[in-house]
């Protein structure tokens, strides 16, 4: 082969590089705003992709400002976890700048149950206590840490993770998520809580029968009805 050929190779190499880099970047990144602020008109009847604008004129600090995170929530469910957020809908000056944060108060033993994020990625910094962290690959692998006060731990994008509180002392964390509104898919209330048939159920876990998970369906609908988190309990008594 010619140098001629080789340098003509290396060329196309480069501009196949560079388009794959360019595609790569417009892909992954999300869009930058398209005004200096676009204040979510939460009242609005608009359907779109986040929240249509309020008119500029009607905007004020107050539509970026919250105090919602200041103070801690004494947990009063049985996972031991409150959660305040400022989302959007808490915060409408964020809307198209995605991000949001919330705030999360454990008692002793509290915890998180196996959850995503869909839209985000989530980061925590941990404000007092200390909790053992863990996410799950879709190789099923499981990443765990102890993070302790003043701690930061990261959770990618659409993996199952949890938190729990390993001390006897309350525990509390910030996490922000590069989303203005996360949403949380907690995977054992949406497979209890949703209408999958049963069979389905059992042939997915491989171990009961039909019987079973219309037992525990039913057990999950008289928490609800009684405005308790309890299904965990259920199944760690094995009803």
């Amino acid at each position: 082969m010619s140098i001629k050929s080789i340098l003509k190779a290396m060329e196309i190499l480069y501009i196949c590089l560079i388009v794959f880099a360019a595609i790569s970047g417009s892909a992954l990144a999300d869009p930058d705003p398209l005004q200096d602020l676009c204040v979510a008109d939460l009242a609005s009847g608009v359907k779109v992709n986040g929240y249509p604008c309020k008119d500029p004129a009607n905007v004020t600090g107050a539509d970026f400002y919250y105090e919602g995170l200041a103070n801690a929530i004494v947990p009063n469910n049985t996972f031991g976890v409150a959660t305040s957020i400022a989302f959007i809908t808490q915060v409408p000056g964020i809307n198209t700048l995605g991000l949001s944060l919330a705030r999360a108060d454990f008692a002793p033993g509290g915890l998180v149950p196996p959850h995503t994020h869909p839209r985000a990625t989530e980061i925590i910094f941990l404000l007092e206590g200390a909790l053992n962290v863990s996410f799950i690959t879709t190789s099923n692998v499981v990443i765990s840490q102890t993070v302790q006060k003043g701690g930061v731990f990261v959770f990618p994008k659409g993996l199952v993770h949890f938190l729990k509180n390993i001390s006897n002392k309350p525990a509390a964390i910030i996490a922000a998520f590069d989303s203005q509104l996360p949403r949380t898919y907690v995977w054992s209330l949406s497979l209890f809580g949703a209408k999958i048939p049963e069979d389905v159920l059992a042939d997915t876990f491989q171990t009961l029968g039909p019987s079973y998970f219309l037992l525990l369906k039913y057990k999950y609908e008289l928490c609800k009805f009684y405005q308790l988190v309890c299904l965990f309990e259920i199944i760690l008594n094995k009803i």
